[in-house]
């Protein structure tokens, strides 16, 4: 990133930039040439020993290959110590570089701090006695929901600067408040003190400017990192929601830091939402994909270390005990009480040692470590799965036993012996909790789906943010986002409930209107993907006041443009964050499908007079299908990966339409054109991008709201239509079933607090 993206990484270029960039060059520059020694070095680098060496006369031709040997050797060694230094010298200059960072970030969010201070100070009319006796409400209620904001922003400061930051924050806002007296007095306006205290954090006067080097801070705008956390009130109506409290900071700091959600609750709200029924059904995504291929690869280079540790004339024997050790403690945690006694005595880590220490590497006592415990794995298994693992450990056990006899108990074949019988071992416990954990989990599921997880988690919720009587004061985002979507709930509604009377009353297609300009309209498809007479699928909404505000809301936050965040969801709907992202993903993903299949419609049909409906609706059948599957791999996948999908489809049907394949200037032409029609198309102020948007949104609106049954899925067919997508209907359904269920188990969850902000 530091080489190939400079500007993305740097804000600014100033000497330790230069330096970082210099001494990265040189990292990368030596990890290649150590990567290039290793591989081109002699593979008998490794083994050979100097007295070998010795003994061999000067001149023979052994002896001037093994000298060719200890030459690499020395390369390698003299190439391992340059590079050694490279790293050193680079993460020294990484280290430095982001300490600058560290202390221009702690600058602002003391800033931050002073600026929230003063309006505090001011809406709640404070002397230099202290505060006012005649506090009403919501001024006490401002307070305490400031105490929540000063926890974090110290929080922050103690992670970026320790106590030494802390200290520093408080002579600042001594210096703030002194100031905001001071201003009183002389009757100056709030906002120039504000200015004034900026200023001065960046100037020199505070504790904290010592620090800042080549800093280009605009003192009138905090960061985007402490606008994201923390918003400096410009209005009186937003200065009531934002300060800091004169109250002992520390004593606040211990009592309200928010508590995080902890795994019962993650896993009864999974299992609320159906996702740990079956774990396999993450198996396929792409993140888990990804996590199982590094998994292998650190595993296996796990393994590899520990062959190593067994070879040669000095094996260490550290790594065996500690796996035949965790062994031993993962059956002792899951056997009964009465058993556990017996799992020590017959795992016995000191004499395991004392017989490997003593040179002979028999493995008849660990031999018999491993079928005892293979055996108690077969008592902790199922009754189904016994005589099956019964069968698989004696194979084992015999080709074991077979492998050290044929190889006369080498130290070769011992290694081999140990390793394949404790990999499998362990994959085996590994599989029986997997097992023992599914098996809890579906004992639990029907009490958790029923009452019982909802009643859990409004417990958990409620312990977080306190009853549902102070919902307005602990519930801000949520208030919020409420009352922004009373804004639109209305119209919302009625152009959802006016949409079913504009559908046809059969399944036959209207007419498409999808053209980009002039040319070839979208071709008739006459047979519709909602199923006939599917009643299943998720409820409809049915205008129930708080069902509509919360199923609206969540569709208009999966519909924006900026991404999904932990620190933009409401405090409700937290958990499910990541949740909201995916959807969010899948609807961004449905526009660029509807897009791309709506610009190469229009590009061949311009391009090609001659193609006929046919043609035009296998290329753009082809064009789905190859990007729905990329996209389901690939989520980030690039528009150069996406044009390059369009091109091959286009091409597949031209060659069928015309005599031979087309000519490379053709495909040139056609490249461009797809490009920059199809780039141009997303940007978000083009009129082909606000039709296939708005057309995307309908669609989700139409499930969201009409359920996933069959009048919800006419309805989303219908918009889809369109635009020439109904094949991504299927693809909407599934995402917008996801915004039902997350609407309707908040609605059960935090529906007390919901009541008392509506």
């Amino acid at each position: 990133m530091i080489l190939g993206h400079p500007s993305v990484v740097f804000n600014e270029r100033g000497e330790r930039e230069k330096l970082l960039v210099e001494s990265a060059e040189n990292f990368v520059k030596e990890f290649e040439l150590l990567i290039k020694t290793i591989l081109d070095g002699s593979s008998g680098a490794c083994i050979l020993k100097q007295p070998i060496l010795d003994d061999l006369s000067p001149g023979s031709s052994n002896y001037q290959e093994s000298s060719a040997v200890v030459a690499d050797r020395k390369k390698f060694r003299s190439q391992l110590a340059s590079f050694d230094k490279a790293w050193c010298a680079y993460l020294y200059h990484f280290v430095v570089w982001k300490a600058k960072d560290a202390k221009s970030l702690e600058e602002d969010l003391v800033r931050a701090a002073c600026k929230l201070e003063l309006s505090m100070m001011q809406t709640c009319k404070f002397t230099a006695e202290g505060q006012p006796e005649n506090l009403n409400d919501n001024l006490k209620a401002i307070q305490k929901e400031v105490m929540v904001d000063q926890t974090l922003l110290r929080e922050k400061v103690r992670h970026l600067g320790g106590e030494a930051g802390i200290e520093r924050m408080e002579v600042a806002l001594s210096e703030a408040r002194t100031k905001f007296f001071e201003a009183k007095g002389n009757r100056s306006p709030l906002a120039t003190t504000i200015k004034n205290v900026a200023a001065t954090c960046s100037s020199g006067e505070s504790p904290i400017s010592d620090m800042k080097e080549n800093s280009n801070i605009n003192d009138k705008r905090p960061s985007q990192a402490v606008q994201s956390m923390f918003r400096v009130p410009s209005s009186p109506s937003e200065s009531n929601t934002a300060g800091i409290t004169m109250s002992n900071p520390m004593t606040v700091s211990s009592t309200l830091s928010e508590k995080r959600p902890t795994e019962n609750e993650q896993m009864v709200n999974e299992i609320l939402h159906g996702f740990l029924a079956d774990s396999s059904s993450n198996i396929g995504t792409v993140e888990g994909g990804f996590k199982e291929k590094v998994r292998e690869t650190m595993e296996k280079a796990f393994w590899d270390v520990v062959v190593d540790s067994l070879r040669g004339d000095m094996p260490d024997y550290s790594y065996l005990v500690q796996l035949v050790k965790e062994v031993r403690d993962t059956l002792y945690e899951m056997v009964p009480k009465g058993w556990k006694e017996e799992i020590i005595n017959n795992i016995d880590l000191e004499i395991l040692l004392q017989v490997l220490e003593s040179g002979t590497q028999d493995m008849q006592y660990l031999g018999q470590i491993l079928q005892y415990s293979l055996g108690m794995l077969r008592k902790l298994s199922s009754p189904a799965k016994e005589d099956e693992m019964k069968r698989s450990h004696d194979k084992l056990l015999g080709e074991l036993t077979e492998h050290s006899e044929c190889n006369n108990s080498g130290s070769n074949s011992f290694v081999i012996a140990v390793i394949k019988g404790l990999r499998f071992t362990m994959e085996e416990l590994k599989a029986l909790k997997t097992e023992v954990s599914r098996a809890r989990i579906q004992l639990l599921e029907p009490i958790i789906k029923g009452s019982g997880g909802v009643e859990y988690l409004q417990k958990a919720f409620a312990d977080r943010y306190g009853f549902p009587s102070n919902a307005s004061v602990a519930l801000r985002s949520t208030a919020q986002w409420i009352s922004t979507s009373k804004d639109t709930v209305e119209v919302e509604w009625n152009e959802h409930v006016s949409s079913f009377s504009a559908l046809p009353e059969t399944d036959h297609a209207q007419p498409f209107v999808a053209t980009l300009r002039s040319g070839h309209g979208v071709p008739d498809q006459r047979q519709s993907t909602i199923p006939v007479s599917d009643d299943t699928g998720l409820p409809e909404c049915t205008g129930q006041r708080l069902d509509q505000l919360i199923r609206i809301g969540l569709l208009q936050l999966i519909s924006g443009i900026e991404g999904v965040q932990m620190q933009s969801v409401t405090e409700t709907f937290k958990l499910n964050w990541l949740r909201l992202r995916s959807v969010q993903s899948q609807f961004q993903q449905v526009i660029v499908i509807a897009t791309s299949m709506l610009v190469q419609r229009q590009v061949l049909a311009t391009d090609d007079p001659n193609i006929t409906p046919t043609e035009l609706e296998s290329a753009t059948s082809q064009l789905f299908n190859t990007l729905a599957e990329l996209l389901d791999n690939f989520p980030d996948v690039s528009t150069a990966k996406i044009m390059e999908v369009m091109l091959r489809s286009s091409s597949s049907s031209s060659s069928g339409s015309t005599t031979g394949s087309p000519s490379d200037e053709r495909t040139e032409s056609r490249k461009q054109i797809l490009a920059r029609v199809f780039l141009k198309s997303l940007q978000t102020d083009d009129p082909v991008f606000k039709k296939v948007s708005r057309s995307v949104y309908c669609a989700f609106r139409a499930i969201t709201l009409g359920g996933s049954g069959a009048r919800g899925r006419k309805l989303a067919d219908a918009a889809l239509r369109r635009i020439g997508a109904t094949k991504l209907t299927d693809r909407v359904v599934r995402s917008a079933e996801i915004l039902i269920r997350a609407a309707s188990i908040s609605q059960q969850v935090h529906g007390p607090w919901y009541n008392h902000l509506v």
